[in-house]
């Protein structure tokens, strides 16, 4: 077996000592002489010792030593191989101060996909807006400082916003997310979302989904153009449909016969998906209910259309074990922030004792 470092230090200190002491009786030294000696030697090998940065490592974690300079981020990089994970080496390490000389854990195998522990589980909270403006006046819109306000929340807090790609891995059980996600979302295509909305996400970085009903896309100045949902799309953002119409898929209209009812409401949900997919060049995943209303055949329709997300405003959190066509999600009102910061629950306690 190997000798460490600070054996082969210690074992070097003691025979240097020995040697001063040796020649110490040799010329009749004084024991003063021989302690400034040993103080000495003492102080020239713990100065010749560096700590190693890595401390052990397994296939399942490292023990790492930080640097001067090192962060979640360059240690993900480097560790990890994508930057964008730092979030699991700061799991692993909360409340822990990133700075030199300070231990921390490295996990290398990707745990808990389900975000499952023995007194609960995590749930992911969507948020839902709808219209930013300076100053609002109905409850579906918010202003641009409450804006700000929440989002700098979130960051301040720990949260993380993740996309629908990410939620989705995680209830599929393909893989972890972060303890504190969430996703935003705005509804419908107002241009606020461009001019307000987009702004303050990427002061923060973050990003969100936007569900917009086609037939309004681009129709007035209050409404959001495909030149600037393409814009908000290469910065990471994501767009879903909404319908064409933004009509009651759940309600029949008078007079109308089922198949009729079928036919209607599956061209809302086809068609507009393929208008999306044409004019953003991608495969259109997700969906959002107007007004929260579906049925077993709107269920089916978006199933068949190859929708593997569906949102509702039904009030709630996510667990990865949810029906992913059926998602819950809080809708954000003109309120205070207590009335914000209790849509933030990312876990729900279930005692399996």
């Amino acid at each position: 077996m190997s000798k460490t470092a600070g054996t082969l230090n210690r074992e070097r200190l003691r025979a240097f000592v020995f040697a001063l002491i040796a020649i110490g009786l040799l010329f009749q030294s004084s024991c003063a002489t021989l302690e400034v000696a040993l103080k000495k030697a003492e102080k020239a090998l713990w100065q010749e010792k560096t700590p190693e940065p890595l401390q052990f490592q397994s296939d399942e974690y490292i023990v790492y030593r930080l640097q001067g300079g090192e962060t979640p981020v360059t240690l993900a990089e480097k560790f990890l191989g994508d930057e964008k994970r730092s979030w699991v080496i700061e799991d692993a390490n909360e409340e822990i101060e990133f700075r030199e000389n300070q231990i921390i854990i490295i996990p290398l195998k990707e745990e808990n996909k389900g975000g499952l522990a023995i007194d609960g589980y995590q749930a992911v909270p969507i948020l839902s807006y709808h219209h930013f403006a300076e100053s609002c006046e109905s409850n579906l819109c918010v202003s641009a400082s409450i804006f700000d306000q929440q989002m700098r929340y979130l960051k301040n807090n720990g949260y993380r916003v993740i996309t629908m790609h990410e939620l989705l891995g995680f209830m599929q059980y393909r893989h972890a997310i972060p303890k504190r996600s969430i996703i935003i979302t705005i509804d419908d295509g107002y241009r606020s979302a461009y001019e307000i909305a987009y702004p303050v996400l990427k002061k923060y970085g973050f990003t969100a989904t936007l569900f917009i009903y086609t037939d309004y896309v681009g129709v007035s100045k209050s409404a959001i153009t495909w030149n600037q949902l393409r814009e908000m799309k290469v910065d990471g953002f994501g767009i879903g449909s909404h319908t064409i119409s933004h009509c009651d898929l759940a309600k029949k209209m008078t007079g109308e016969q089922f198949q009729d009812y079928i036919k209607r409401i599956k061209r809302e949900i086809f068609v507009s998906k393929q208008i999306i997919d044409k004019e953003l060049g991608q495969d259109t995943f997700c969906f959002a209910y107007p007004y929260s209303r579906y049925n077993a055949s709107v269920l089916n329709l978006c199933e068949q259309a190859g929708y593997k997300i569906g949102v509702t405003v039904d009030r709630g959190g996510n667990a990865f074990f949810k029906d992913p066509l059926v998602l819950d999600r809080n809708q954000i009102l003109k309120s205070y922030m207590y009335a914000f910061i209790a849509n933030l629950k990312t876990f729900n306690k279930f005692p399996l004792k």
